[in-house]
């Protein structure tokens, strides 16, 4: 495999940063994952429009251009073949002291992965996906904006393997209110009547691509699309649930906390959305021929 590490591909065994990097050593970074279909890097704008606005609010400078790294990320993905797959870009604030300055970091680290990933079983996306609710509380936005997209992930890794304890794949995260904010790698999205609600970033939330997305996609179906406050009281009612995210693309939740969702199946309205998702990713993105 060929990583991209600044400015150069190399072999994967030579993809190595420095123990001062202050990415490993505090999480001091900003990253985001793509996903390539048939040639087609989806949202891959979009992307690095998140990727520099998070790198904007951390006062990383980047130091390549968006022009550069979407080449760069076309390059990455030729040179391993990669027609089909995940690509993660990641950029760190680079080796520094031991200390907290990140002033004495001289320059960031750029790194792309151009890998394979493979989130949920196929099974999960044909039948649903049970969740639980974590204990652990989404971050408060006053402390750790989450529409920023850092290398920090403890607070989703900790609701993760509460998760994982549970014998689930995923979890539902409330904010300190009590509020739905999101999952723990995915936004949330409720489905009552004609109307598909999903929370505010403001609750918690990142502002994902792919919610994005299907919130164009379900308008277009004619749905009323609205971002609103909820509680679990309005997913265990609902008529269907369905989680989002460039890794995850678009998954139905059948169940929370032991509560069936509807009629305990993937509904009309999420496969519809599955489906119209789909041949969207092959279509809207930058292609690598």
């Amino acid at each position: 495999m060929k990583i991209f590490l600044d400015g150069q591909l190399v072999d994967e065994k030579d993809a190595v940063v420095s123990v001062f990097d202050h990415g490993l050593l505090y999480g001091d970074g900003v990253f985001e994952g793509t996903r390539i279909y048939d040639g087609n890097i989806a949202f891959l704008k979009e992307h690095l429009d998140r990727l520099f606005e998070s790198a904007k609010v951390l006062m990383i400078d980047i130091g390549m251009t968006k022009e550069e790294l979407i080449q760069a990320t076309v390059d990455t993905c030729k040179a391993n073949g990669l027609e089909n797959g995940y690509i993660r870009h990641v950029v760190t604030r680079g080796a520094g002291t031991l200390g907290l300055n990140p002033y004495l970091c001289k320059k960031a680290s750029v790194i792309i992965i151009a890998a394979s990933i493979k989130l949920y079983p196929q099974e999960m996306y044909d039948n649903g996906m049970k969740i639980i609710t974590a204990g652990t509380i989404r971050n408060m936005s006053e402390a750790l904006n989450p529409r920023v997209k850092s290398l920090n992930y403890l607070n989703n890794i900790m609701a993760k393997i509460e998760a994982i304890n549970a014998g689930v794949m995923e979890c539902l995260m409330l904010n300190p209110q009590g509020y739905v904010a999101e999952a723990s790698g995915d936004n949330v999205f409720v489905v009552k009547g004609n109307k598909l609600t999903t929370p505010p970033t403001w609750c918690g939330a990142l502002e994902g691509i792919t919610r994005e997305k299907v919130m164009d996609l379900a308008r277009e179906m004619g749905m009323e699309v609205e971002e609103t406050v909820m509680s679990r009281y309005e997913i265990w009612t609902a008529d269907e649930v369905f989680l989002t995210g460039t890794a995850a693309e678009v998954i139905a939740v059948i169940e929370l906390d032991k509560r069936p969702i509807g009629n305990g199946k993937p509904g009309p309205i999420t496969n519809k959305l599955i489906e119209a998702y789909r041949k969207l990713v092959v279509s809207d993105g930058v292609r690598i021929g």
